[in-house]
């Protein structure tokens, strides 16, 4: 076994937290690491690189060759652009949609995020929106650990484990806030890839998905939803047209 994933970001995005969530996770389980360091701009809001990889056997290099990442897990999701000439042919983009504009020629975010959603093998989550949810803008980055770590060799529990450990000395309200931004990435992530596994564009999923209050977010309740626009897919664009969240508990499209 062995797990080649590039992070990418922006400097103030808490890339290292990431690495850090992903690094004690499989020592953990006694797998093992390499990472190089995070590379890029020093200064908030440069461009920010690492190379992790984790095996069960030796591994001789710290950096993913071209064509062999398994997985980009981006904060940001322009940067999820840059890499992509290091995946493989089977691998996984794991992105957040919410742009931080860096650079005066930023594409419009609709673009980009059309360009994320033509690649088959994406998740897509709003990380601002479940960080919020959570209790902090700043727990986008756990948001995004938690929608990639259905992708990940560890249980919901190990990484939260180390989530715990990571925030514990800012006190148990940064943890708290932490874990459920982790726990709602989890969850939208695995709820965005249900639906369109089960036949959404990868654009609507990501609107439906949007459209739920985080806390109610259950992935198993996407063939309940499935079902019920299967059955009248014009009423989809009105729910997604109204204001406001709703819950995602029961599968309910206006009249």
């Amino acid at each position: 076994m062995e797990k080649n994933i590039i992070l990418a970001g922006v400097g103030g995005q808490g890339i290292l937290s990431v690495a850090y969530v992903i690094d004690n996770a499989a020592l953990d389980a006694g797998l093992q690491l390499k990472q190089a360091e995070v590379h890029g701009m020093a200064q908030r809001g440069g461009a920010v690189q690492s190379h992790l990889r984790y095996a069960d056997h030796e591994i001789h290099s710290d950096l993913v060759p071209t064509g062999r990442a398994d997985l980009i897990i981006s904060v940001e999701p322009l940067e999820a652009l840059r890499y992509w000439h290091l995946l493989a042919p089977t691998g996984w983009v794991v992105a957040s949609i919410t742009p931080y504009v860096n650079i005066p020629d930023y594409p419009p975010p609709d673009r980009v995020l059309e360009e994320l959603a033509s690649f088959g093998q994406v998740v897509l989550v709003d990380t601002a929106q479940l960080a919020r949810a959570a209790g902090n803008l700043r727990a986008q980055n756990m948001a995004v650990v938690g929608a990639a770590s259905p992708l990940l060799d560890f249980s919901q529990e190990q990484l939260l484990k180390v989530v715990r450990q990571l925030f514990a000395a800012k006190g148990s309200k940064v943890v708290d806030v932490n874990c459920r931004a982790f726990t709602y990435g989890r969850s939208a992530g695995l709820l965005f890839r249900r639906l369109v596994d089960g036949g959404l564009h990868p654009q609507q999923a990501l609107r439906l998905c949007q459209k739920f209050a985080p806390e109610t977010v259950d992935p198993d309740r996407a063939e309940g939803w499935l079902d019920a626009v299967r059955a009248r897919p014009e009423a989809l664009e009105r729910l997604l047209a109204t204001e406001g969240v709703v819950s995602c508990d029961q599968p309910a499209l206006p009249a």
